[in-house]
């Protein structure tokens, strides 16, 4: 049996300023939100919904980069300027990369809540 994925759920500190990010750089809309706890947001074929995190880990921030998962946005053209708009506005961007064999441009960056995504252009 075949089961698709519909929802992928992010643990978050604050599911507004991530709602933000999410709808300024990728135009991802608004499903539902529970203001300050629960925002879901339509990606297409799968939604990305934003949880605020248990009461135990309030306290501190979220330590960077310690998720073991990647959101991979498909951008039919224009990586490079798109990377630039991102970078000028302060989100931590990496350089552009490819791999021999694999027909496209990728570029890693990071959500203000140190979640990673990529940018992947199709040659």
């Amino acid at each position: 049996m075949k089961l698709p994925l519909t929802r992928l759920l992010l643990y978050v500190q604050d599911p507004a300023l991530l709602k933000a990010f999410y709808q300024s750089y990728f135009g991802l809309r608004l499903i539902e939100e529970i203001e300050a706890e629960w925002v879901v947001l339509d990606a297409g074929g799968v939604e990305l919904a934003l949880h605020r995190v248990g009461v135990p880990f309030r306290a501190s921030p979220a330590p960077k980069n310690t998720s073991n998962a990647k959101l991979v946005f498909t951008v039919p053209s224009g990586l490079g300027k798109l990377r630039e708009q991102m970078a000028n506005a302060g989100v931590s961007m990496r350089e552009p990369k490819r791999y021999d064999g694999f027909p496209y441009l990728m570029c890693d960056g990071e959500d203000p809540e140190g979640n990673v995504f990529q940018l992947l252009q199709p040659d």
